[in-house]
Formats: structure tokens, C-alpha cells, sequence
């Protein structure tokens, strides 16, 4: 349960400044957190902070890894500063681009991070990262030997895990060991880059909590197909003797989307994990919460019942609801950690089992402000509906921004609707920080504003579109608008309704 008003900021790392093609664990980062104490905030709401791939639209949430970090996200500044890279390497960039260049990010960033562990191989010693590498090694061993073999195959074989040899798919000893004789230059540097990332990762959380800001992080329910975790772990997910997919997830049609959205993902076994005491699920979570203050469990109805979907289908029409493993999960969650510091991704098709499965667990629940103006009485999304122990959004990285949706979504109706709870006609530039004083005055506990509605933006900025496969999760904010003192109002706004610092 959360203990006290708060209010925070929604802004992913890749979305912010910075001298590269993508946002990340340098100096700006910092800067952010400087920026968001100076408002009032408590909160820095981030999303999946695991790797992404160009070939799956760079989605935080189609991962090749439950536990890695994404090492697009080092910083090379940071790396110059520890000793680790030359400082005319990291001052030697592109110019930095207004969106995020995922190709030119994944080469520049590959170039930098083997100049970094050309630089530490030949002096260990004078690397100042603060960190003993191999005591990390050991530490993620759990975890890191799996991943690093599997990154350093993918990248000698190119193809995903399952058109890789009879020997190596199935992972024969034999042919894991060779790989391991023939590979160890290659999976020595996929481990030195996840120290990297990880060391950065703690520095800035470690300034955060200076700055009395906590991390809300984010927890993905699926990981990719092609990813460490079904290759090391084909028992857990619903594949057939050969490795193929069976079934995969998603949801049926929806608010995003006519015909539901066919994710991809191989859906999990759950009776196998039910018969290992979920202590994947249990390794997983308890990785996530070294990292983040607060944890959201995306598509948490899927704990309780999941759309599969078969794998030959073309849509998720055709799906249907599988019970999950629920009540037996969630208790375990409960033993393992029993401050259940949680939030439940309880958006899309709620029914009274996911409502009662979050009453008994008593996690706090989402309440999107962007769903609340349909004119009936019982939205749950309402202000005035909202519990105590729930977060407010405005809107969510899946959604368009509030001026994006007044723009171009919302019907006359949910306008004027949304002008009676407001209280006012307003216009649409207006429309955003309207939004943004609804969720700070909600009863709700904690308001999370995503960086976008505080700063006024319209649709270019939205992170997200559910319904389109290309070119998401892009948006950059630029120097010039976080220092704008358009978000002045936010911090304003959040004292008046004692949320803030």
C-alpha cells in the first residue's frame, strides 16, 4: 500500500539528451534528476530498462533478456570519467539527432563499448568504475554466463536461437562447452558490457535516492521468442519438442486496436513453473527490485488469465483466455516479498477475478484519466472513483499525449464530458495541464505525469502506438524544454495539492 501523496514524472532513458543518437546513463540523466527534485517530484517512472533489438522495433518489451541490461543505454562520458575510454573517443560523436536513431545507436555504441574493453584488458587496474568485475560475475553468475554465450552466438551465427545447429539449440554439453572454448573473448565482452551497464545503472540510482527520488520501474510479463531465457528454459514456455512455438500471447480486440494485438511472445507453462515453486518468476522479480524502488507487473491480468493465441494465426482474433496460475503465484509473491512493493498494469479487459486478485494482494491498481470521459457515472477512471491506494496517470507510454488525444481522438462528447469533470471549457493547448491538475487533485496516492502532458506536446511525441509496428519509441525531449518554465506549473501544482518534496 503506498503510504503517502506523491507525484512523479514518466520518461524512459532513451528519451532524454544527450550527445549520441539515444538518451542514456550520462551526465543528462543527472541533470534529469536534479530537474525533477527542483519540481517537487518523487517519482522518475521509467520503462523496461532490458535489451531491445532494431529487428523488433527496438520494443522494451520484446526483450532477448529477462535480467540484462540495455548497453545502449552506457554512457560514454561516464566510461571517460572511470578511465575506461579516452576522453577525445567520447567527445567524438555525430550530431545529436531530435528522435532516437536506433541504427546509428547500436553501431556507435558497439564501437565505443570494445574500445572501453580494449582499454580494461590491458589495465585492469586503472579502470575507476568502482566496481570489481569479477565479483559482478560472480554475483549475476545465475543469469550472466547464459546470457553472454547466447549474445555472443547470436551475434557469430546471426540468426535467431532456434534455426541455430541441432547441438547448440538443444544445448547438448558437449557443443556449450566448445562454444564457450571458441567464443570466450566474444562472451567476456558481453559480460564486461553488462558490468558497464550495471554499474552506471546503480550510480544514478544511488544519486536518485540522494535526491530522495525513487525509481518506478517496469516489469514486462512476456520476453521474446528469441531470447536467452527460452533457449536456456524451453520447459517453461509452451513450445513443442523441436523448440517451435505452440501458442503465443497477446490481447483480443481492444481500445488500440480492432482486431487485438498478436504480440508474438511464447506464452509460459505454468504448471511448470507451479512445480518449481516459480522460481524463475521469483530470481526475476527479485533482480527487478535490485534495481527499481517500485515495481509495475505489466499485463498483470495475464496472472490470472492470459490470451493465447496459436502461433500459425494472423491475428489475435482467434485467441482465447487461458487461466493462469493466480492464486498460487501471488501467494508466493506474497511469502517472498511481503512489503509487495507492486502496481498492477490493470488496463485493457478487467474482469471481477483480476479486480479481486489486486484487492487481495492490496497492490495499487492504474487509473488512466485518458479512459475516465465515456459520461457514465461508475468509470473507474473518473477522478472522483479513484482509491487511495491507486496511481493516476494522464496517459501512459502506450497512449497518445492528452493534446495529441484532443486533437485527433476524442469525440465531441468525451470533450464535453471531460469540460464538466474539469470544471471548465478549456482549448487544446490548455488541454494537457488541465489534465495534468485532475491527476495531481485526485484522491489516488501517487500521480505519475509522462514528461510529455506537463510540457503541453502534442501527437509527434507520443511514445507509443499499440496499433502501428514501426517507428515507436523514439521521442526525445530536448535541453531547451526541460528547462522550459512551462513545468514550473507542475511543481506549483503539486505543492498545492501536497504532493510535493
Amino acid at each position: 500500500m503506498l503510504s503517502e501523496r506523491a507525484s512523479g514524472i514518466l520518461m524512459h532513458i532513451t528519451s532524454l539528451p544527450s550527445a549520441y543518437s539515444i538518451g542514456d546513463l550520462g551526465p543528462e540523466s543527472y541533470a534529469f534528476a536534479d530537474r525533477l527534485a527542483e519540481l517537487g517530484q518523487r517519482y522518475w517512472s521509467i520503462l523496461p530498462l532490458t535489451p531491445t533489438r532494431l529487428e523488433d522495433d527496438n520494443s522494451p518489451y520484446q526483450t532477448p533478456s529477462a535480467f540484462a541490461g540495455n548497453t545502449l543505454l552506457i554512457s560514454p562520458q561516464k566510461l571517460a570519467e572511470n578511465n575506461l575510454l579516452p576522453k577525445t573517443a567520447a567527445q567524438t560523436t555525430p550530431k545529436p539527432t531530435a528522435k532516437v536513431n536506433y541504427p546509428a545507436a547500436y553501431t556507435q555504441k558497439a564501437k565505443i563499448l570494445h574500445l572501453a574493453y580494449e582499454k580494461f584488458c590491458k589495465n585492469p587496474a586503472a579502470a575507476g568504475s568502482g566496481w570489481d568485475f569479477a565479483g559482478f560475475c560472480l554475483k549475476k553468475s545465475g543469469w550472466l554466463d547464459d546470457y553472454a554465450l547466447y549474445a555472443a552466438l547470436r551475434q557469430k551465427i546471426g540468426t535467431p536461437w532456434f534455426s541455430w545447429s541441432v547441438s547448440l539449440r538443444k544445448r547438448e554439453p558437449a557443443a556449450i562447452q566448445k562454444a564457450i572454448r571458441e567464443l570466450k573473448c566474444e562472451v567476456e565482452f558481453e559480460k564486461f558490457s553488462q558490468y558497464l551497464f550495471f554499474s552506471q545503472w546503480n550510480a544514478l540510482k544511488s544519486y536518485c535516492r540522494k535526491k530522495k527520488i525513487r525509481i518506478l520501474g517496469d516489469m514486462p510479463i512476456y520476453v521474446a521468442y528469441d531470447s536467452a531465457d527460452v533457449w536456456v528454459h524451453p520447459e517453461l514456455f509452451k513450445l513443442n519438442s523441436a523448440g517451435k512455438l505452440l501458442f503465443v500471447g497477446g490481447v483480443p480486440p481492444d481500445y488500440f486496436s480492432v482486431s487485438g494485438q498478436l504480440w508474438g511472445n511464447p506464452v509460459y507453462d505454468w504448471q511448470k513453473h507451479e512445480k518449481t515453486g516459480f522460481a524463475w518468476w521469483i530470481k526475476r522479480v527479485r533482480h527487478n527490485l535490485e534495481l527499481f524502488d517500485l515495481l509495475r507487473l505489466d499485463h498483470f491480468r495475464g496472472f490470472v488469465a492470459y490470451w493465447e493465441v496459436n502461433a500459425r494465426a494472423t491475428t489475435a482474433r482467434t485467441g482465447r483466455w487461458v487461466k493462469g496460475p493466480s492464486q498460487a503465484f501471488f501467494q508466493t509473491l506474497k511469502a517472498a516479498f511481503p512489503t509487495l512493493p507492486f502496481i498492477a498494469e490493470d488496463l485493457g479487459d478487467i474482469d471481477d477475478a483480476v479486480r479481486n486478485a489486486i484487492k487481495w494482494l492490496g497492490v495499487p491498481g492504474m487509473k488512466v484519466l485518458l479512459f475516465a470521459f465515456d459520461g457514465k457515472k461508475n468509470n473507474p477512471y473518473l477522478p472522483q472513483n479513484h482509491p487511495q491506494n491507486s496511481i493516476v496517470y494522464t496517459g501512459t507510454h502506450d497512449t497518445n499525449t492528452v493534446k495529441g488525444w484532443f486533437d485527433k481522438e476524442a469525440a465531441s462528447k468525451q470533450k464535453q464530458n471531460f469540460f464538466k469533470v474539469a470544471g471548465r471549457e478549456v482549448s487544446a493547448q490548455d488541454s494537457s495541464f488541465e489534465m495534468v491538475r485532475l491527476a495531481l487533485k485526485s484522491p489516488a496516492k501517487l500521480s505519475i505525469i509522462p514528461l510529455q502532458d506537463a510540457l503541453g506536446l502534442g501527437s509527434d511525441a507520443r511514445m507509443n502506438n499499440p496499433g502501428c509496428p514501426k517507428n515507436n519509441w523514439q521521442w526525445r525531449v530536448t535541453p531547451e524544454q526541460l528547462k522550459s518554465p512551462i513545468l514550473s506549473r507542475l511543481g506549483e501544482a503539486a505543492v498545492e495539492n501536497r504532493r510535493a518534496c
